[in-house]
């Protein structure tokens, strides 16, 4: 994998970049849409390329790994050649998922042991068994496998679970360093910075990623329960020790507003499930702000969705329309909610991206984020 600053901007941190991979090269900075299971959930491949144009999209080892198993995927030939799709694909190591199950799994210093959401089996995921996984799926950026602390935690836990990270960390490197890829295209392994809250557990965790190496780098633990304000604080401490020239991943972030405000501090790369999820619910991200779909004020708004789209959805179908799609109960809805959603985070970031060149980034974000969190 390579990667190369294109720009900068004055009196910001944003940058953009470019990340080249064996399947394609990907414009910084970008988000990427949530595959979690080998599927953007309610979108067909074919949108997400043509219609939207994500460059890269994400899988998640827990989920694969459980279903539909690793034997599968290895006579698939891994996730790529299984789902269709021949763009880069980034996998979490499964880490978040297992903190989610925080009544039925146990954590030591071998690995991460739990009971599975779908029948209950027992499994082990361990630093290297984690690696192996990514390894038969295939995916072009693999992720270390780390604990994720809720934003909520006290020290004496943030600092146990930071070094039982590190540990982890330290024996997942290694094994990936000892492990070649399966299917001829190269993969690249991206340490978790972790820490919660604390500045001087996230200070310490930064320095060890950095000394690693690696190709590319994530900041985890974030948007997991703790005031906006300090998780923009986490990433401008993390950020000033990680190195400038390695893509920075934030993980599972977040709003429109969130997005740009970490562009802002040096973030090159960002995830969420929020545009699909909260799409089915009815929530549209527009450039004038906020739109519940469900609402009444928009059964007779025959205007478009959003006017300066540039997805098919924004022009096809009104708001009124939506919106009776919604009441409806239909499944149309939510599946051009959750592609308008997509279409608008990375019209989004190209935007970011544009400003970002012609040296202007920091007043356009400015003036976006109060019309981004407005309430339409």
């Amino acid at each position: 994998m390579e990667f190369k600053i294109e720009a900068t901007c004055p009196h910001s941190q944003a940058r953009a970049g470019e990340i080249k991979t064996d399947h394609g090269t990907i414009p910084t900075p970008i988000f990427m849409p949530v595959g979690t299971v080998g599927s953007v959930k309610g979108i067909h491949q074919r949108e997400l390329k043509e219609d939207i144009d994500a460059k890269i999209i994400l899988g998640n080892t827990y989920h694969l790994y459980l279903r539909p198993g690793l034997e599968i995927l290895g006579k698939a030939g891994g996730l790529h050649q299984f789902m269709g799709w021949d763009r880069p694909i980034l996998t979490d190591s499964g880490g978040f998922q297992v903190f989610s199950l925080a009544g039925c799994r146990k954590l030591s210093e071998e690995g991460a042991k739990f009971q599975s959401h779908i029948d209950g089996s027992r499994h082990l995921f361990t630093p290297e068994n984690v690696v192996d996984t990514q390894r038969i799926i295939g995916s072009d950026i693999m992720m270390a496998l780390d604990e994720c602390p809720p934003g909520t935690s006290d020290y004496s836990y943030a600092r146990k679970s930071l070094d039982l990270t590190k540990g982890w960390l330290e024996r997942g490197w290694k094994h990936f360093n000892e492990t070649t890829p399966l299917y001829g295209h190269s993969q690249a392994f991206f340490p978790i910075v972790q820490g919660c809250v604390y500045p001087d557990l996230r200070k310490e965790a930064a320095a060890h990623v950095a000394g690693l190496g690696a190709e590319g780098n994530a900041i985890g633990g974030l948007a997991v329960g703790e005031p906006a304000e300090k998780m923009y604080e986490m990433i401008e401490i993390v950020n000033d020790i990680l190195p400038e020239d390695k893509p920075r991943y934030l993980m599972g972030v977040g709003t429109p507003v969130n997005i740009l405000e970490a562009i802002d501090r040096g973030i090159d790369m960002m995830d969420c499930v929020m545009p699909t999820r909260n799409g089915r619910n009815g929530m549209l991200f527009t450039a004038k702000g906020i739109m519940n779909m469900k609402n009444l004020k928009w059964a007779d708004d025959f205007s478009e969705l959003d006017p300066e789209g540039e997805t098919w959805v924004d022009h096809a179908y009104s708001k009124a329309y939506l919106r009776h799609l919604f009441v409806s109960g239909e499944l149309l809805a939510m599946h051009i909610a959750s592609i308008h959603n997509l279409g608008f985070y990375l019209r989004l970031v190209r935007m970011a991206r544009k400003h970002i060149i012609h040296g202007d980034f920091k007043d356009w974000k400015e003036e976006m984020i109060v019309t981004l969190s407005r309430r339409l």
